[in-house]
């Protein structure tokens, strides 16, 4: 019978000791460096800092996990294990482009355009299954003053309120440049 509880508090020790490890590789995965050091994220690192999400006169600064990772477990649990297949192929060199695309600017342009398009819209599909879940751990409209906004959001924001909107549905690109929806041609040549 001691036994059963030696192994069981055994077990208890090591599942605890192994989520306690968990949290602290998904701490340090939620890091702006972290999320920023692969040479794909270049591209949006840049954006980033020129929005007010980045540089603002509050100094309140969201960072990429604020936007892309839920809080709650299992929602973060999955994000991190769909993140983990984009660091896979980092490390392969799969986000890189063949040679032909990548030696003709005008292809490049187009495959690049097309892959920003099909990325953002699995985001915004996303949040907005989600009603903006992220958004609104800093933006609410129960918080929001609505006569110290300027005249479009005061029309708009108890707007979108009375119609069910979520914060994807007028603000995308808030936090990089929203990218365009890519010509019929230039898709089926990215495939």
């Amino acid at each position: 019978m001691k036994k059963i509880y030696l192994v069981m508090a055994g077990i208890f020790v090591l599942g605890f000791a192994s989520f306690g490890a968990m949290n602290v590789v998904f701490d340090a995965t939620n890091e702006m460096e972290f999320c920023t050091s692969c040479h794909s994220m270049k591209i949006n690192l840049e954006e980033y800092q020129e929005t007010v999400h980045y540089k603002n006169a509050s100094g309140v600064r969201a960072t990429c996990s604020d936007c892309h990772v839920p809080k709650e477990f299992g929602p973060k649990l999955k994000a991190k294990i769909i993140a983990a297949k984009d660091v896979y192929h980092e490390f392969l060199g799969n986000f890189a482009v063949s040679s032909e695309i990548k030696n003709d600017p005008e292809a490049y342009k187009a495959h690049y355009d097309a892959e920003r398009w099909r990325m953002a819209n699995i985001v915004w599909e996303k949040m907005k299954a989600n009603d903006s879940a992220q958004c609104r751990t800093c933006h609410s409209f129960d918080s929001m003053d609505f006569e110290q906004q300027g005249r479009s959001a005061q029309r708009r924001h108890p707007r979108a309120i009375e119609d069910g909107e979520t914060c994807i549905d007028c603000h995308k690109g808030i936090a990089h440049h929203e990218p365009m929806e890519p010509l019929i041609s230039s898709v089926q040549t990215a495939e």
